[in-house]
């Protein structure tokens, strides 16, 4: 899975797939909600903002598609294939 670990507590936050976060902490887990909230497990303290930062919406950055296009219009020559 991808996730994120936190700066400070190096825990690891991510997606389980069932729209929950799942914190790890050395032998510790536990499963979050979007919120923050504790859903299940050993550990029952977490970051609320870094489980909203991971289980919230994936948005593809439009910086990213209009350079890729300014590119492919400025060299007269596709990027990719």
């Amino acid at each position: 899975m991808k996730g994120i670990v936190h700066p400070f507590s190096k825990a690891l936050y991510e997606q389980d797939g069932a729209g929950h976060i799942r914190v790890t902490q050395n032998d510790r887990v536990g499963i979050f909600a979007v919120d923050g909230q504790w859903l299940s497990g050993d550990l029952r303290d977490c970051d609320p903002q870094m489980c909203g930062w991971v289980g919230g919406p994936q948005i593809a950055n439009h910086r990213t598609a209009t350079i890729a296009k300014d590119l492919d219009e400025e060299l007269d020559t596709p990027l990719s294939d």
